[in-house]
């Protein structure tokens, strides 16, 4: 925990920096925080190209939004915001494109993301990559990213019982999925 915490204190340092117009700062943010941006914004599209189009958009909204952000602690939050903001802008804009193409009668092929090559609990990335987007990012926000309630609320731009219900029933979704699968082993 001690370590989490000196992250947090860390990019709440340069993100004070950065606010007030120092590069160093804000290229210090960047490379604090892009990995955690790249791997939340692959989780809302489901594709690693796209992933990188979002989060490189969000930085250069994130310096703009920057001189607006008046608790440097909340910086994490006030990032993720952005991306799932720009990951939703996205999304509509090829819902759009896919909507128009199907007009002229031309097929979109179907999107299959790559497999997880991850090693570590097979049964539980399956049966995560199962949950629906929404319910995915909240839960990987959460456990993964180790934001508070509060903070995966502002990330997702949700209210905070909406997040709470999220969880719930990806853990319970979890939950089903992982003792379906042990219960048909023993």
């Amino acid at each position: 925990m001690a370590g989490t915490d000196k992250r947090r204190a860390l990019i709440a340092y340069h993100a004070a920096g950065a606010r007030l117009g120092r590069e160093r700062d804000f290229a210090a943010l960047v490379s604090l925080c892009d990995g955690r941006l790249r791997a939340h914004a692959r989780r809302l599209t489901d594709d690693a190209e796209t992933a990188g189009d979002v989060v490189q958009e969000s930085w250069l909204a994130i310096a703009r939004a920057l001189p607006g952000l008046r608790d440097e602690g909340a910086f994490l939050a006030f990032a993720l915001r952005i991306v799932t903001r720009a990951a939703a802008r996205d999304l509509g804009r090829k819902q759009r494109r896919r909507a128009a193409d199907q007009g002229f009668g031309e097929a979109q092929p179907d999107h299959v993301p790559p497999p997880d090559t991850a090693p570590a609990a097979p049964d539980l990335q399956a049966a995560i990559a199962a949950l629906p987007p929404a319910h995915r990012a909240a839960l990987e926000l959460f456990y993964l990213e180790g934001l508070s309630v509060a903070e995966v609320a502002h990330a997702l731009d949700i209210p905070p019982g909406t997040v709470k219900s999220r969880l719930m029933t990806a853990r319970a979704r979890l939950r089903a999925h992982l003792e379906g699968e042990t219960d048909g082993q023993s």
